[in-house]
């Protein structure tokens, strides 16, 4: 089951937050900047960049994904590795709040969502 409406906004208003400190400049972001997608009861954060063969369409690259468990209440962590799947992140597996997986993202102590 999806997340409601009222919590979509709630995310939107978070992640947009989280865009607004963490996008590069703006002279930068035709070449790298960041953007999210929610879908059902996750929430993607990827970079946009030029295509290698075809700069002229745009490749997303996944860094961070948290997905919310209704049933427990918290949002599981996870973060893509190089054979392209999505992990477990180890440090830490699930939160309680979406702003916790922000800081977590923008932390990236061990280097796994941003290399």
């Amino acid at each position: 089951m999806a997340i409601s409406e009222f919590e979509i906004k709630r995310c939107e208003r978070e992640l947009e937050k989280f865009l607004e400190k963490n996008r590069p400049p703006a002279h930068v972001r035709a070449q790298v900047d960041l953007g999210y997608r929610i879908t059902g009861q996750s929430v993607e954060i990827f970079e946009v960049r030029p295509g290698f063969r075809d700069p002229s369409k745009k490749t997303e690259i996944s860094i961070a994904k948290t997905t919310y468990v209704k049933s427990k209440k918290v949002w599981k962590v996870y973060w893509m590795r190089q054979d392209l799947k999505w992990h477990s992140y180890p440090p830490v597996p699930q939160v309680r709040h979406l702003e916790e997986f922000l800081a977590l993202v923008k932390e990236d102590e061990n280097a796994c969502f941003f290399g």
